[in-house]
């Protein structure tokens, strides 16, 4: 029969160990983006072009991927108290990284937007470490 034991309380401000999260691979998956376009736009091969598309849009998802994963399970309640256009960063980098910035686009502006909003959001984050 096996031994009961009494459940303890844990409580942990994340999912992962501290530090793990950085939006330093949001950023690294953006420029990946913006080189993507930029070679699309060098090149006259159709086959290379069909590529470059195809990586800018896989390279678009992990971005999304990356802040949300910054959004929901870094920050919390007191840091969108603390930086109240926190939610709308996010929001509008998201976005940038979607179907109506450089996923669906092969502007490079929309992807200097994005790396932009990628570097407002990382500022609070470090501020929010430092903290």
């Amino acid at each position: 029969m096996p031994l009961l034991l009494r459940p303890i309380a844990v409580s942990a401000h994340c999912d992962l160990p501290c530090g793990v999260y950085d939006p330093a691979q949001a950023r690294i998956e953006a420029e990946s983006v913006k080189a993507t376009i930029e070679k699309y736009h060098g090149s006259d091969d159709e086959t290379f072009r069909q590529r470059a598309v195809k990586v800018k849009e896989e390279r678009s998802d992990l971005v999304k991927h990356h802040l949300w994963v910054l959004w929901t399970d870094y920050f919390k309640p007191p840091h969108f108290e603390a930086y109240p256009n926190l939610h709308q960063l996010f929001n509008e980098a998201t976005k940038l990284a979607g179907a109506g910035g450089t996923k669906g686009s092969l502007d490079v502006e929309v992807a200097n937007k994005l790396l932009a909003k990628i570097d407002e959001i990382a500022e609070i984050f470090w501020a929010t470490k430092k903290a």
